[in-house]
């Protein structure tokens, strides 16, 4: 199958909470496969399914590639079990590109998933890997970072994007 085609802003399956997976097999495994293949290709830290069309609570994630250190995760049907501390910091998105602005997250989070396997693990993650784990589960849940910017903020965004987003 290979790469895919990143949905933008706009696209309605971007809003649509994902489906809990229930069977680990072949076909999950190539869309994996496929997910790590495009978000690599993309340059990005983390991919979700439905980023692809693929309403699945499905994400990979890539901390390491920024040092020249892959080391792919894959997170099927995560949930936070806890979170503390407060991020500000600057987020973007592949499927709104070219467009990165402070959103608040959480600091420090403990994530619980199933592994490709289909085994259940839980993980520790502070800055980077927490605020990366936070909008993945968002985009599963039909949440995307601009929806917690400010009235004033999302007005300009809007400016923004109608000005420099793709064209019908």
């Amino acid at each position: 199958m290979g790469e895919k085609t990143i949905r933008i802003l706009g696209d309605p399956v971007l809003r649509e909470v994902a489906k809990p997976i229930t069977e680990i097999n072949g076909q999950l495994q190539s869309l994996i496969e496929d997910m790590a293949e495009t978000m690599y290709k993309a340059k990005g830290l983390g991919l979700a399914a439905n980023q692809i069309g693929e309403t699945k609570r499905l994400f990979v994630l890539d901390l390491g590639q920024r040092e020249n250190k892959p080391q792919l995760l894959v997170f099927i049907n995560p949930e936070i079990i806890e979170a503390e501390g407060d991020l500000y910091e600057e987020e973007g998105c592949l499927s709104i590109p070219g467009y990165s602005t402070k959103i608040h997250r959480k600091a420090k989070i403990l994530v619980r998933a199933l592994d490709r396997e289909g085994k259940e693990f839980e993980r520790e993650l502070e800055g980077l890997g927490a605020r990366a784990i936070q909008h993945e589960i968002d985009h599963l849940n039909g949440i995307l970072y601009i929806d917690y910017l400010s009235t004033l903020k999302k007005a300009l965004f809007k400016k923004w994007w109608k000005k420099h987003g793709p064209r019908k």
